[in-house]
């Protein structure tokens, strides 16, 4: 092979894998789609689990593996094109994921759900799985012995599923996002399962009665096949009964059916000055540092204000007390789901658009994300394949976009890092900067 851009071993083979330093802007965009793919995919698969298939989506996969990972093709302006259809895939897969959860678990309705009450035999569930989740319920059905469900982190939105309500075995919700999970579940004492994505090696206190299922797979770890629950129902059985004390409440299941049904009285608000502002600050959440910004924007954000969030992002800041619109019965707060509900912020966007007879990016609508991993990218790729401009993206730039890379996205679609949350709310609300009090001069005495 001579593919005149990296390094080669003596038998003509490459040294890297795919474009080498050589071509920095090139390897960044392929790694852009890449990490879209892995997220699309990640999609595709919780469908297809619940038999739910788009070809279209499938042959764009394979066709931009082939693109990206076989130096096949060292156009820059072709991968940005690619970059764009992996967000035009991202909106399909997820409308189709979307179909599929609605059809077979009913359409979201907000709920609260009890938050941190933990009682007596317990199995824990997290991941992204919400067709495994109803397997478990289902099987605990014929148990003649009481055994409550909890969620954790992305699995508290099965909460306003009408169809996972339906079962008495499920309970609550117990800590936050996915990255503490590993204190957490060496403090549960009943059984825990790992669905998908977002596990992490377990402790020893724990690691016994761990158990995975689907494809997420970890070290030591007893997998569970076919959704076949009878060993971690056994383990449950086991152990000890729990007696956690509860710990307030949560808001979950909006979606953007319940959210549209009250469309009229939305641009009543709007236009009647009660309601200034849409935000969505919704992402992955992440150990990392910097992170606290969305608590503090959120925290700022004015009562006129409406606040949709997605993805595990919301438990930085789903603890605060929002409440209503001044003079209005429409929520502050609306958590639409897990990352792979998103799909119900760009539904939202596009009815409010056609209500107000404007472009979406006219409406008084601002997106702040945070990202950590492929899923979030995927969500990227899709706001801007539909021409989203100005979202903010934190708590930093991924590494793999160089400059040139931020330049080209800021140009195109305004995409910009995230600031500080009273400067970055003001330019979103369009505010004056107020100057700050400067020091009487003697004269003035």
């Amino acid at each position: 092979m001579d593919c005149n851009q990296c390094e080669q071993t003596p038998d003509g083979g490459c040294t890297t894998v795919g474009v080498c330093g050589k071509e920095p802007d090139l390897n960044g965009m392929q790694e852009l789609v890449v990490y879209g793919l892995k997220g699309i995919s990640a999609y595709a698969t919780h469908a297809r689990d619940m038999g739910y298939y788009d070809r279209g989506v499938d042959g764009f996969v394979h066709e931009a593996l082939y693109s990206t990972l076989t130096n096949v093709n060292f156009s820059m302006d072709d991968h940005v094109d690619l970059a764009m259809r992996a967000g035009d895939a991202a909106v399909d897969v997820m409308e189709l994921l979307d179909e599929a959860h609605t059809q077979e678990l009913g359409v979201p309705e907000p709920t609260e759900v009890p938050q941190n009450n933990v009682e007596g035999k317990s199995i824990l569930i997290t991941g992204h799985d919400l067709y495994g989740l109803k397997q478990l319920l289902e099987q605990l059905e014929d148990v003649d012995e009481e055994i409550n469900v909890y969620t954790h982190s992305e699995m508290l939105p099965a909460h306003g599923y009408p169809e996972l309500e339906t079962y008495d075995s499920l309970q609550g919700n117990i800590g936050g996002a996915w990255h503490d999970q590993r204190i957490l579940f060496a403090d549960f004492p009943g059984a825990i399962i790992g669905t998908t994505n977002c596990v992490q090696p377990p402790r020893e206190e724990y690691r016994d009665r761990f158990f995975t299922t689907g494809l997420a797979g970890l070290e030591g770890v007893e997998s569970i096949d076919d959704y076949d629950f009878e060993p971690v129902i056994e383990t449950a059985k086991s152990l000890p009964a729990a007696d956690w004390e509860q710990d307030g409440t949560v808001t979950t299941g909006f979606h953007h059916e319940p959210v549209l049904g009250q469309l009229d009285e939305i641009v009543d608000a709007v236009e009647s000055g009660k309601l200034r502002h849409f935000f969505v600050v919704a992402g992955c959440d992440g150990p990392t540092p910097g992170r606290d910004y969305y608590r503090e924007l959120v925290k700022e954000i004015p009562e006129d204000c409406v606040v949709m969030t997605t993805s595990c992002g919301k438990f930085r800041f789903n603890d605060l007390e929002m409440g209503t619109v001044p003079g209005t019965d429409i929520p502050r707060y609306v958590d639409l789901g897990q990352c792979n509900n998103s799909i119900s912020t760009v539904k939202i966007a596009l009815e409010l658009a056609d209500a107000f007879d404007c472009a979406v990016n006219e409406l008084p609508l601002n997106v702040v994300l945070s990202w950590f991993e492929q899923k979030a990218i995927a969500v990227l790729l899709g706001l801007l394949s539909l021409g989203v401009e100005d979202i903010r993206l934190g708590p930093t730039v991924p590494e793999f976009l160089t400059p040139d890379i931020v330049e080209l996205l800021n140009a195109e679609f305004g995409l910009q890092p995230i600031g500080e949350p009273k400067g970055d709310l003001r330019e979103m609300l369009d505010e004056p900067v107020s100057a700050a009090p400067t020091e009487p001069s003697p004269a003035d005495d």
